[in-house]
């Protein structure tokens, strides 16, 4: 940031060759006009309209006197460079911004020039110090009173937050506030005092982070609009957020212990979607099967009924030769397997039994 009257501009009679004298505009081309011709053109321009100039004494004095003047309404030129903007101050009182480019204000001791960098980004951090903050060569200092605050859920965290802001207009920023980093950090902290106590901690510790960072930066921003700073916030990082030193070792095994709650909680969901859809299924084949079964059980009991019916017509027609029929089936069924005894009590006794179903059966097995 320039302070005083920082006169930037070219020469007054022109621009230097290029890649000469200490501007850096880069334009050029051409000679400046020579001295010694220039001063003999203002001598005879001014004896033209003194009274007696090409006598005397009083020349040198009275050029002079033009030549500072001139210099001096020169001297009111100023260059802004592309980061910069110019502000102009007219007896000490901001009177306007200017942007990049070749300028001019009236002359010191009436008008000055402030160009401070606006396109530079600026970090204040909160809750912390960083090595060359706090002169030490290494490490991260932090701040308690700065970084302990109380949750909505009555809890405490120790969250550490940067914050990068911009100059967005100068005159604001150099003449609106006293102070602009120690604005800007107090209405960080503020702010983030404001966001965290409306919210839960798990949700600052964890997933939530993000959202808190962009309420935040807007309300960061306007409290510096209302302020009129002329400063612009352009992001606010979240660099730490834990509990507090004293219970982070039980805070830690809370986390562990929800960490096993909830793979407990995913194995479990998992068995169950394993198990519940195989049982479903062989309820569902237990099912069918017996469907089948009742088909089945129903279709032989019809057939049998039908069956019963076709053999009673029968029987109704002729009743004993079905009688004799139906015996003899019967008969056969129940003496298939067995061996067989003839009793004859005409014949007085056992009656001598010809196995022809076994003779049939050594027959063929001598064949």
């Amino acid at each position: 940031m320039a302070n005083g009257n920082d006169f930037k501009g070219e020469s007054p009679w022109g621009s230097p060759p290029r890649g000469e004298g200490k501007n850096g505009s880069g334009r050029g081309g051409q000679r400046p006009p020579n001295i010694d011709e220039l001063i003999e053109k203002i001598q005879k321009l001014i004896n033209n309209f003194i009274p007696g100039g090409k006598s005397g004494g009083s020349r040198p004095i009275i050029f002079g006197l033009i030549l500072l003047i001139a210099v001096w309404a020169f001297s009111g030129l100023y260059r802004v460079l592309p980061d910069e903007q110019g502000v102009v101050l007219r007896f000490g009182k901001f009177v306007s911004t200017t942007q990049p480019g070749l300028n001019y204000h009236i002359p010191y001791p009436v008008e000055t020039v402030l160009t401070p960098k606006v396109t530079k980004v600026n970090r204040i951090d909160v809750g912390f110090r960083a090595a060359s903050d706090s002169g030490r060569t290494s490490g991260v200092g932090d701040v308690p009173e700065e970084s302990l605050m109380l949750t909505g859920d009555e809890n405490i965290v120790n969250i550490d937050f940067s914050v990068f802001w911009v100059i967005k207009d100068a005159g604001n920023f150099l003449f609106r506030i006293q102070s602009p980093v120690e604005t800007v950090k107090a209405a960080s902290e503020t702010a983030m005092r404001e966001v965290i106590a409306k919210s839960q901690l798990q949700p600052i510790l964890t997933k939530g982070r993000s959202t808190i960072e962009i309420e935040v930066q807007e309300i960061i921003q306007s409290i510096l609009d209302e302020y009129e700073s002329g400063i612009q916030v352009t992001q606010v990082q979240t660099q730490k957020a834990d509990p507090p030193d004293q219970v982070i070792d039980a805070f830690r095994d809370v986390q562990a212990a929800r960490a096993d709650m909830e793979r407990s909680k995913n194995e479990a969901e998992a068995y169950a979607n394993d198990v519940i859809p195989r049982a479903r299924g062989d309820a569902a084949k237990i099912l069918q099967e017996a469907e089948a079964y009742k088909k089945q059980v129903v279709a032989a009991a019809e057939g049998e009924a039908s069956r019963f019916v076709a053999i009673y017509n029968e029987y109704a027609k002729a009743k004993q030769v079905t009688q004799e029929r139906m015996y003899l089936e019967t008969m056969e069924k129940v003496l298939a397997d067995i061996d067989k005894v003839i009793i004859d009590r005409k014949a007085g006794g056992v009656v001598p039994y010809l196995p022809l179903p076994e003779l049939s059966k050594k027959k063929g097995s001598s064949n």
